[in-house]
């Protein structure tokens, strides 16, 4: 069948002057500081299609992100101006009817197509986004008429308004195409923003949620990157960087869940009561674009029922016809990452990688691009990295095992500590780094059994040898809680060590099943966790020393967890090396991914973990020599870590670690 392409086509100003106008597949233009709304003159054409026939008076409408709360799993939705239900952008001088609530909308003809034609306002640095609702599939065929479905509903992303000049708005973009794989893409990209369909958002508007923006953005442009915005299909690698693989199979697996209940009579469908059933956490889903958000936020729950919806003659192919999950898992090869151990991200959602096996750091921007070229960053005493931190200015402290130093690199990946890197000071195989609030560097160094902490300058403040003691033995792994104080963790020993923001040990911590420790995290209420790489449990202490997690969590395919992250919502998140999967536990060590775990996007030994401001969840797979990104698999979270931290200590090293921007 033909596609219908969406097209702009330019109506003439009061001056006379046309100007010719696209839609942007670039949703982080950030060129203006304007914050009015403008009423761009445009037509905006396109289709939905439900994967096997165009939907016929399907009412299509355009939304903005919220920018003022956050939707997203487990938060209500919200109305009026401080909420968290998305703005719609038509108006009645589009000359379109409005529904009951009193938003506007256009409605597709025969072959599903749409247009809007006239004004609409566009907040410059808005996240738009297209919405349809209902229609009549045409199960007969194209112009034969049937029942319309009320539980058919598709979404597609536009991406972000850039300008109030119309010409400006969405630069570029031809045409947008709404079907099943666009909705299953949306869902996923912004699964860590969305509450259902209507409420989507971020509270990027008010003083000092700039990172919120910034996540809620690079959101956006994942999504675009993902599927081909004019003809509704899976890129199978990003547009700007082949080296990035998409995870088509899976992408069509779900597209045909959806398919089942779009290309039916209604709910009471067999396909849409087996779509709604098992996509239930909470409220009920009656519509599909809600399915997909809830399946998105619960990718290994309730598979097994979800796929007999997928079939041969379903409209998406190829497909899955069983799986542990079906996280939308993306991989990333290629720019110098050859043993990639320690993986961190910056405040731009910039993700930094330390390569032990090339001496090298690779740095991927938000758009998916390697921003360190093909080899990575190399130089400054850059000798098997094994560990990375970003602080405050965007600065990346890499740790070298051979070479006994740390490099720092500036965000454009330039040596600020000299040739060989910082010296002396007591490193000796520096294994782990953090930063606390006022930009010094601590660094865990496994062969000394000490802890040296540096200065943002480069000077030693711990002294010749470190900080030492406190039952340090091979410790790999460190993390700073809110009163400032460095909690270590020993692969050596049995014990977590604690020093002050001053350097005096405080304590010596045991019990818990300790054993092995690798890597640590601190939540935002100063919880401490672990993980017991060689015993498959998970160790948590609150901020007084107190076990909390009895003799450790386990269960959810733990298998030598070397690393740990907590995203937005102080979940913990682990890799697990033998494994090849992804645990996920709640803040009070629930396990949240289920018996199946998180799997795919070609994790090989997966061992560093981080959480972005989207939300996504980033993996380094030691011997994959790539990096995995499970989209919007988590809660949005404040980066870098360092930005969690109070300027003035808290006592009870309670923080924003953890928790949203």
């Amino acid at each position: 069948m033909k596609n219908h392409r969406l097209f702009f086509s330019s109506v003439a100003s009061v001056l006379g002057v046309a100007f010719a106008l696209g839609l942007s597949g670039c949703s982080a233009n950030f060129g203006t500081s304007s914050d009015t709304a403008a009423q761009t003159a445009m037509h905006i054409r396109g289709v939905v299609h439900g994967g096997q026939q165009p939907i016929s008076g399907s009412h299509v409408y355009m939304y903005a992100a919220s920018t003022a709360a956050y939707g997203g799993r487990g938060i209500a939705p919200t109305s009026g101006a401080t909420g968290n239900a998305s703005t719609s952008l038509l108006t009645a001088a589009t000359g379109n009817p409005a529904d009951t609530n009193g938003n506007f909308y256009v409605t597709t003809d025969t072959f599903g197509n749409f247009d809007i034609n006239g004004n609409f306002a566009c907040t410059p640095n808005t996240q738009v986004y297209l919405y349809s609702t209902g229609g009549d599939p045409q199960l007969a065929g194209v112009g034969v008429a049937g029942t319309p479905n009320p539980a058919a509903s598709l979404m597609a992303v536009v991406g972000n308004c850039a300008s109030a000049t119309a010409s400006a708005a969405f630069p570029g973009v031809t045409s947008v195409s709404m079907n099943e794989v666009s909705t299953v893409v949306t869902a996923f990209a912004l699964a860590g923003f969305a509450t259902d369909p209507l409420h989507v958002g971020a509270p990027s508007a008010v003083t000092g949620h700039a990172l919120s923006g910034t996540g809620l953005a690079n959101a956006f442009g994942t999504a675009l990157n993902i599927v081909n915005q004019a003809s509704g299909v899976p890129n199978p690698t990003f547009p700007s960087n082949s080296s990035v693989t998409v995870p088509v199979t899976r992408i069509n697996t779900v597209a045909d869940f959806l398919a089942g209940c779009v290309n039916s009579n209604g709910v009471s469908s067999s396909g849409c009561s087996t779509l709604f059933s098992n996509t239930t956490y909470g409220t009920a889903p009656t519509d599909t674009a809600t399915a997909a958000i809830n399946f998105a936020q619960n990718p290994s729950g309730h598979i097994g029922a979800l796929f007999t919806l997928a079939t041969n003659a379903s409209p998406f192919q190829p497909f899955f016809s069983s799986a542990n999950d079906l996280s939308l898992t993306l991989n990333y090869a290629g720019g110098g990452l050859n043993q990639p151990e320690a993986i961190a991200i910056d405040g731009a959602g910039n993700v930094w990688a330390a390569n032990a096996g090339r001496g090298s750091v690779t740095e991927i921007s938000s758009a998916g691009t390697f921003l360190s070229g093909a080899n990575g960053y190399t130089g400054g005493g850059l000798s098997s990295p094994e560990a990375i931190a970003i602080d405050g200015a965007g600065n990346a402290w890499v740790g070298n095992v051979s070479s006994n130093s740390v490099t720092k690199l500036s965000s454009t990946g330039t040596v600020l500590s000299g040739t060989n890197g910082y010296t002396g000071g007591g490193l000796a195989a520096p294994k782990a780094i953090a930063i606390d609030a006022a930009g010094n560097a601590w660094v865990a160094n496994t062969d000394g059994n000490s802890v040296t902490e540096i200065s943002n300058a480069g000077a030693f403040l711990s002294g010749a040898n470190g900080y030492s003691g406190g039952g340090l033995s091979d410790p790999e792994g460190i993390a700073i809680d809110g009163s400032g104080n460095a909690w270590v963790s020993n692969f050596g020993g049995s014990a977590m060590t604690e020093f002050s923001n001053a350097g005096p040990l405080v304590s010596e911590h045991t019990g818990g099943s300790l054993s092995f420790s690798e890597g640590i995290a601190v939540d935002g209420a100063g919880n401490t966790w672990t993980p017991n790489g060689l015993s498959d449990l998970v160790t948590e202490f609150s901020n007084a020393g107190v076990i909390l997690s009895g003799n450790g969590y386990t269960g959810g395919g733990l298998n030598e967890p070397f690393g740990i992250a907590i995203d937005g919502a102080g979940n913990a998140w682990l890799p697990n090396f033998s494994g090849e999967t992804v645990t996920e536990f709640s803040s009070t060590g629930a396990i949240l991914s289920g018996t199946g775990f998180y799997t795919g996007g070609g994790l090989n030994g997966p061992e560093g973990i981080a959480i972005d401001g989207s939300g996504n969840v980033w993996v380094a797979n030691f011997n994959g020599n790539s990096l995995t990104e499970l989209v919007g698999a988590g809660a949005p979270v404040i980066t870098p870590i360092s930005a969690g931290l109070p300027v003035i200590p808290t006592k009870d090293g309670s923080s924003s670690l953890g928790t949203r921007p």
